[in-house]
């Protein structure tokens, strides 16, 4: 039986990328639930701590930033809402439903993952701007209490935000059989991209 036909989705570099921004992510998340409310405080000691939890808190959480700059500056024009990303949106009830025939075509992001994209691209800006706004000892001297309450409360809306959009993005690649694997190998079936990205699947096949 031959073997299933293969195209590279991802190169090494992004994949990489990909899972640190990931394993960030987690750690920063980790440490700041730590004091988003007494109950979770015990997230600290997977990091030595209060103390501890505190200070690495925003170096986490810069890097994380940091690494989906890289990404960002790579992916963002694939990313842009076009046409036929209103198209698709308009027939998303009907595929997650279980019914993807008559979906229309799209390229190599459909009008879900572009949406999810720039869900964490803004949260991640005001992540970064707010946490350097409260940042002690290094600038929250240079703001009055009450910006410093209103970034806290923009930095806590922000984070849920992200923490939804990575549900989602997590979800979606479970969900769509196949998807995992453009992530872990970097390559997809050509049967995948057919029914997932056609437009894409035309692009890097020069196909008709």
């Amino acid at each position: 039986m031959a073997k299933p036909q293969l195209l590279r989705r991802y190169q090494d570099g992004e994949r990489m990328n990909h899972w640190l921004i990931a394993l960030f992510f987690v750690l920063a998340g980790l440490s700041g639930l730590a004091f988003f409310h007494p109950a979770l405080f015990f997230f600290s000691h997977l990091f030595g701590g209060g103390p501890w939890a505190r200070i690495l808190h925003p170096f986490l959480g810069l890097a994380m930033v940091l690494c989906f700059a890289v990404l960002f500056v790579k992916l963002w024009r694939e990313n842009i809402m076009n046409a036929a990303d209103r198209e698709w949106s308009k027939h998303m009830g009907r595929m997650l439903r279980g019914d993807k025939s008559g979906m229309p075509p799209v390229g190599k992001y459909n009008a879900g993952q572009k949406r999810v994209f720039w869900a964490m691209a803004i949260s991640l800006v005001v992540l970064l701007l707010t946490g350097l706004m409260f940042w002690r000892p290094w600038f929250a001297p240079y703001f009055p209490i009450v910006v410093l309450r209103a970034a806290v409360l923009l930095h806590s809306v922000a984070a849920v935000v992200l923490v939804l959009a990575t549900i989602m993005h997590v979800y979606a690649a479970i969900w769509v059989k196949g998807t995992i694997r453009a992530m872990t190998r970097g390559t997809v079936t050509e049967s995948w991209a057919k029914a997932n990205h056609p437009l894409w699947h035309q692009e890097v096949t020069k196909g008709p």
